[in-house]
Protein backbone atom coordinates (compact mmCIF):
# COMPACT_ATOMS: atom_id res chain seq x y z
CA UNK A 1 0.00 0.00 0.00
CA UNK A 2 1.62 3.49 -0.89
CA UNK A 3 2.11 6.25 1.70
CA UNK A 4 2.79 9.60 1.14
CA UNK A 5 6.20 10.37 1.27
CA UNK A 6 6.83 12.99 4.14
CA UNK A 7 7.73 16.78 3.54
CA UNK A 8 9.82 19.75 4.99
CA UNK A 9 6.55 21.14 5.51
CA UNK A 10 7.17 21.91 9.51
CA UNK A 11 10.05 22.25 9.44
CA UNK A 12 10.13 24.96 7.19
CA UNK A 13 7.19 26.39 9.19
CA UNK A 14 9.70 26.51 12.16
CA UNK A 15 12.51 28.06 10.20
CA UNK A 16 10.02 30.93 8.83
CA UNK A 17 8.32 31.61 12.21
CA UNK A 18 10.72 30.96 14.71
CA UNK A 19 13.91 32.11 13.38
CA UNK A 20 15.22 28.49 14.13
CA UNK A 21 18.66 27.00 11.76
CA UNK A 22 18.72 23.30 13.11
CA UNK A 23 15.11 21.94 13.52
CA UNK A 24 15.11 18.23 15.03
CA UNK A 25 12.81 15.20 14.42
CA UNK A 26 12.52 13.48 17.59
CA UNK A 27 10.32 10.16 18.02
CA UNK A 28 10.43 7.52 20.77
CA UNK A 29 9.98 3.37 20.34
CA UNK A 30 9.73 1.25 23.17
CA UNK A 31 6.67 3.20 24.91
CA UNK A 32 3.85 0.44 25.41
CA UNK A 33 6.49 -2.42 25.67
CA UNK A 34 6.80 -4.71 29.02
CA UNK A 35 10.22 -5.11 28.79
CA UNK A 36 13.09 -2.96 27.73
CA UNK A 37 14.32 0.44 26.92
CA UNK A 38 12.14 3.14 26.10
CA UNK A 39 13.97 4.95 22.97
CA UNK A 40 14.39 7.94 21.76
CA UNK A 41 16.40 9.46 18.31
CA UNK A 42 16.74 12.71 17.49
CA UNK A 43 17.41 13.37 14.18
CA UNK A 44 18.47 16.42 12.42
CA UNK A 45 17.88 16.16 8.40
CA UNK A 46 18.40 19.84 7.39
CA UNK A 47 15.83 20.61 3.80
CA UNK A 48 17.41 17.91 1.16
CA UNK A 49 15.42 14.92 -0.70
CA UNK A 50 15.20 11.75 1.51
CA UNK A 51 15.93 8.25 0.84
CA UNK A 52 13.43 6.72 -1.44
CA UNK A 53 10.18 5.08 0.83
CA UNK A 54 11.15 7.03 3.96
CA UNK A 55 8.22 6.70 6.56
CA UNK A 56 6.92 5.66 9.68
CA UNK A 57 8.93 2.71 10.72
CA UNK A 58 5.82 0.86 11.59
CA UNK A 59 5.07 0.83 8.04
CA UNK A 60 7.16 -0.80 6.70
CA UNK A 61 8.48 -4.27 6.27
CA UNK A 62 11.45 -5.70 8.73
CA UNK A 63 13.98 -5.85 5.52
CA UNK A 64 13.11 -2.56 4.09
CA UNK A 65 13.14 -0.69 7.44
CA UNK A 66 16.54 -2.40 8.16
CA UNK A 67 18.24 -1.53 4.43
CA UNK A 68 16.58 2.25 5.27
CA UNK A 69 17.99 3.12 8.48
CA UNK A 70 21.66 1.92 7.33
CA UNK A 71 20.89 4.91 4.98
CA UNK A 72 19.66 7.35 7.08
CA UNK A 73 22.94 6.53 9.46
CA UNK A 74 24.87 8.25 6.84
CA UNK A 75 22.47 10.73 4.90
CA UNK A 76 21.27 12.68 8.51
CA UNK A 77 23.22 15.46 9.27
CA UNK A 78 23.11 14.36 12.81
CA UNK A 79 21.51 12.18 14.93
CA UNK A 80 21.90 10.51 18.68
CA UNK A 81 20.44 8.12 20.68
CA UNK A 82 18.91 8.51 24.46
CA UNK A 83 17.36 5.82 26.49
CA UNK A 84 15.68 5.20 29.88
CA UNK A 85 15.84 1.68 31.21
CA UNK A 86 12.97 -0.55 33.04
CA UNK A 87 14.27 0.51 36.28
CA UNK A 88 13.90 4.41 35.51
CA UNK A 89 10.48 4.09 34.10
CA UNK A 90 9.59 1.71 36.85
CA UNK A 91 10.89 4.84 39.57
CA UNK A 92 9.78 7.83 37.23
CA UNK A 93 6.44 6.79 35.09
CA UNK A 94 6.45 7.05 31.12
CA UNK A 95 6.12 10.06 30.86
CA UNK A 96 8.92 11.01 33.09
CA UNK A 97 11.47 8.19 31.48
CA UNK A 98 10.63 9.84 27.50
CA UNK A 99 11.50 12.99 28.85
CA UNK A 100 14.87 11.81 29.86
CA UNK A 101 15.33 9.21 27.10
CA UNK A 102 14.54 12.83 24.72
CA UNK A 103 16.98 15.02 26.63
CA UNK A 104 19.50 12.17 26.37
CA UNK A 105 19.00 11.97 22.30
CA UNK A 106 19.20 16.07 22.27
CA UNK A 107 22.42 16.46 24.69
CA UNK A 108 24.19 14.06 22.29
CA UNK A 109 23.96 15.87 19.28
CA UNK A 110 26.94 18.09 17.82
CA UNK A 111 25.13 20.77 18.43
CA UNK A 112 22.19 21.93 20.18
CA UNK A 113 19.23 22.36 17.94
CA UNK A 114 16.85 25.46 18.08
CA UNK A 115 13.75 23.89 18.16
CA UNK A 116 12.21 20.27 18.01
CA UNK A 117 9.53 17.98 16.60
CA UNK A 118 7.76 15.64 18.51
CA UNK A 119 5.76 12.88 17.07
CA UNK A 120 1.74 13.06 18.55
CA UNK A 121 0.55 15.68 20.20
CA UNK A 122 1.66 15.10 23.98
CA UNK A 123 4.75 18.01 24.94
CA UNK A 124 6.72 15.24 27.23
CA UNK A 125 10.06 17.28 26.69
CA UNK A 126 8.30 21.26 27.70
CA UNK A 127 10.97 24.43 29.04
CA UNK A 128 13.78 25.27 28.12
CA UNK A 129 13.04 23.50 24.28
CA UNK A 130 10.78 25.33 22.03
CA UNK A 131 8.58 22.44 21.03
CA UNK A 132 6.13 21.39 18.05
CA UNK A 133 3.80 18.82 18.46
CA UNK A 134 2.69 16.99 15.16
CA UNK A 135 0.50 14.20 15.12
CA UNK A 136 1.38 11.28 12.93
CA UNK A 137 4.91 13.67 12.31
CA UNK A 138 6.52 9.98 11.64
CA UNK A 139 4.92 9.86 8.78
CA UNK A 140 4.17 13.52 7.51
CA UNK A 141 7.74 15.10 9.02
CA UNK A 142 11.26 14.15 7.23
CA UNK A 143 13.14 14.48 10.54
CA UNK A 144 10.82 12.67 12.31
CA UNK A 145 10.46 9.75 10.05
CA UNK A 146 14.16 9.49 10.10
CA UNK A 147 14.00 10.01 13.52
CA UNK A 148 11.42 6.96 13.73
CA UNK A 149 13.26 4.20 11.57
CA UNK A 150 16.69 4.89 13.36
CA UNK A 151 15.28 4.38 16.97
CA UNK A 152 12.97 1.54 16.09
CA UNK A 153 15.88 -0.62 14.08
CA UNK A 154 18.14 0.26 16.70
CA UNK A 155 16.12 -0.81 19.92
CA UNK A 156 14.94 -4.30 18.12
CA UNK A 157 18.52 -4.92 17.70
CA UNK A 158 19.24 -4.71 21.20
CA UNK A 159 16.16 -6.69 22.30
CA UNK A 160 17.21 -9.24 19.69
CA UNK A 161 20.26 -9.26 21.65
CA UNK A 162 18.84 -9.56 25.08
CA UNK A 163 16.54 -12.14 23.93
CA UNK A 164 19.48 -14.56 22.94
CA UNK A 165 19.51 -15.27 26.34
CA UNK A 166 16.05 -15.52 27.32
CA UNK A 167 15.31 -17.21 24.56
CA UNK A 168 11.43 -18.30 25.60
CA UNK A 169 9.80 -14.81 25.94
CA UNK A 170 10.24 -14.55 21.93
CA UNK A 171 12.56 -10.75 22.20
CA UNK A 172 13.96 -11.44 18.68
CA UNK A 173 9.72 -11.01 17.40
CA UNK A 174 8.25 -9.40 19.69
CA UNK A 175 11.12 -6.61 20.79
CA UNK A 176 9.50 -6.88 24.22
CA UNK A 177 6.05 -5.89 23.52
CA UNK A 178 2.69 -7.42 24.23
CA UNK A 179 2.38 -11.19 22.14
CA UNK A 180 1.31 -14.62 22.97
CA UNK A 181 4.62 -16.17 23.32
CA UNK A 182 5.76 -13.29 25.62
CA UNK A 183 2.95 -13.90 27.84
CA UNK A 184 3.20 -17.31 28.10
CA UNK A 185 6.78 -17.14 29.11
CA UNK A 186 5.65 -14.91 31.35
CA UNK A 187 3.45 -16.77 33.00
CA UNK A 188 5.86 -19.81 33.25
CA UNK A 189 9.09 -17.69 34.47
CA UNK A 190 8.09 -14.58 35.35
CA UNK A 191 9.66 -11.25 34.50
CA UNK A 192 13.46 -11.02 33.68
CA UNK A 193 15.71 -8.33 34.86
CA UNK A 194 14.68 -6.57 31.80
CA UNK A 195 10.90 -6.26 32.35
CA UNK A 196 9.06 -3.09 33.75
CA UNK A 197 8.06 -4.18 37.43
CA UNK A 198 5.42 -1.04 37.97
CA UNK A 199 3.30 -2.10 34.98
CA UNK A 200 -0.79 -3.51 35.33
CA UNK A 201 0.32 -6.99 33.21
CA UNK A 202 1.90 -8.21 36.57
CA UNK A 203 -1.61 -8.08 38.02
CA UNK A 204 -2.63 -10.89 35.59
CA UNK A 205 -0.01 -13.42 36.68
CA UNK A 206 -0.93 -14.78 40.63
CA UNK A 207 2.32 -16.51 40.64
CA UNK A 208 4.68 -13.12 40.15
CA UNK A 209 2.09 -11.02 41.03
CA UNK A 210 3.85 -9.87 44.32
CA UNK A 211 6.87 -8.43 42.65
CA UNK A 212 4.61 -5.36 41.25
CA UNK A 213 5.90 -2.47 41.94
CA UNK A 214 3.39 0.26 42.73
CA UNK A 215 3.69 4.14 42.02
CA UNK A 216 1.62 6.40 43.65
CA UNK A 217 1.92 8.75 40.76
CA UNK A 218 0.58 6.27 38.28
CA UNK A 219 -3.08 7.45 36.25
CA UNK A 220 -5.66 5.46 34.78
CA UNK A 221 -4.49 5.86 31.17
CA UNK A 222 -0.77 4.61 31.96
CA UNK A 223 -2.74 1.45 33.24
CA UNK A 224 -4.52 1.25 30.66
CA UNK A 225 -1.51 1.69 28.09
CA UNK A 226 0.72 -1.02 30.04
CA UNK A 227 -2.32 -3.75 29.82
CA UNK A 228 -1.08 -3.88 25.75
CA UNK A 229 -2.43 -7.53 25.77
CA UNK A 230 -5.82 -9.09 26.67
CA UNK A 231 -4.74 -11.57 29.29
Amino acid sequence: MPYEPPTHQVERSIRATLGAKIVAGVDEVGRGAWAGPVTVCAAVTGLRRPPEGLTDSKLLPVPRRTALAGQLLTWVSDHALGHASPEEIDELGMTAALRLAAERALAGLSVRPDAVILDGKHDYLGAPWSVRTVIKGDQSCVSVAAASVIAKVHRDAFMAELGAHHTAFGFDSNAGYPSPVHRAALEEWGPTPYHRLSWAYLDALPRWRHLRKIRASADVAEEIEQLGFDF
